[in-house]
């Protein structure tokens, strides 16, 4: 007489749950890299009702370093001076057409600095664009 186990276990695999989750969490990491914004400087902007449409080919930020210093950064990148943004500007729009820069200064930098990229913006013929929030 032959004993029979009753229970066998199954050996397949179904992956239709795997696959949920993974169409889960690519849908999660979508949404939640679209939420990170890429600018990591924090600057209080000056608030305006004008807003442009134009695209600016670069940016400049100035930001308050505190006890009358400040930080000068082209495109995220810390230049040091108002020199090195001159420099990094032309390496970067050398040979454009119509070359616009896009000037993000906190609120609390000493005019004198914004005016300095401002003087650098119009000896190179660059049209430059004063960021602001809207009101």
């Amino acid at each position: 007489m032959a004993i029979k186990h009753g229970s066998k276990v199954d050996k397949s695999f179904s992956a239709s749950s795997m696959t949920d989750l993974m169409f889960l969490l690519l849908l999660f990491l979508l949404i939640a890299t679209t939420l990170i914004n890429p600018n990591a400087l924090k600057l209080m902007l000056p608030k305006s009702s004008n807003q442009l449409k134009d695209k600016a080919m670069t940016t400049v930020s100035i930001q308050d370093a505190g006890g009358g210093r400040c930080r000068y950064y082209v495109e995220m990148q810390e230049v040091g001076s108002a020199a090195g943004v001159e420099r990094a500007l032309q390496e970067r729009l050398a040979g454009q057409e119509e070359p616009t820069v896009s000037l993000h200064a906190d609120k609390s930098v000493v005019w004198d600095e914004i005016v300095g990229v401002m003087n650098i913006a119009k000896r190179n013929g660059y049209k430059l664009h004063a960021a602001t929030q809207p009101e």
